[in-house]
């Protein structure tokens, strides 16, 4: 896995028939311990206890890599088709994404509210007008960093080698569980640049982070 925003897809067999489970109740729990302290992630659980060809997908926001501490998963499950339930827990190595792929900032507003960004789209860039995605938490606890809906978002591409932007790109809107949807238009290839500003209200909350893209 990488740091940032990653999906997963939980299947499950029972271990007597060699059966698929497809209803089943998932909950996974993600861990980093640094040794002296511990943290969670954001998550995505299931949105359905009923599998999808088999399976169930889900999503962590890996907000650091394991360079720092170790990273665990717990995968607790409540089997609906016989009313079983156990949890399993596996380490998982979290590589630094190189470009990042989520940031993190204090909001300017509060001065307090802590909010992580990631980039879900475009994950295979191409010459065009490409589907923009972004995902946004706000940490609650250590343990807690629930989606937020509260920000808007616009950003402005530009290429820096070239030293210009691109027309016909549009600002991402929320459409649920913290996920903004957008378009943005790489008109040739190279890197990109995606400034960001997240506004609370007409309050500048961040202006100073983004994302590169290179294809």
């Amino acid at each position: 896995a990488s740091s940032g925003y990653t999906k997963f897809f939980v299947a499950l067999k029972d271990s007597v028939t060699g059966n698929y489970v497809e209803r089943a109740g998932i909950t996974l729990v993600p861990m980093m311990d640094m040794g002296s302290m511990a943290h969670s992630a954001p998550v995505e659980q299931p949105a359905s206890t009923q599998a999808v060809n088999k399976l169930f997908p889900c999503s962590v926001g890996f907000i650091m890599s394991s360079m720092g501490g170790t990273w665990t998963i717990a995968v607790q499950v409540n089997n609906l088709e016989n009313n079983q339930s156990g949890m399993v827990s596996f380490p998982i190595h979290v590589k630094e994404s190189s470009p990042s792929r989520m940031y993190s900032f204090t909001s300017l507003v509060d001065n307090s509210s802590r909010y992580f960004v990631g980039l879900v789209e475009p994950s295979d860039p191409f010459v065009g007008i490409n589907d923009l995605e972004f995902v946004v938490y706000k940490r609650q606890s250590m343990m807690a960093f629930p989606a937020d809906s509260s920000l808007s978002i616009s950003f402005e591409p530009s290429m820096p080698s070239m030293g210009h932007g691109s027309p016909n790109n549009v600002n991402p809107v929320h459409i649920g569980k913290g996920h903004y949807k957008g378009k943005v238009n790489f008109t040739m290839t190279g890197l990109w640049r995606l400034d960001l500003q997240l506004h609370s209200g007409t309050a500048v909350a961040d202006s100073t982070h983004g994302f590169d893209i290179e294809f």
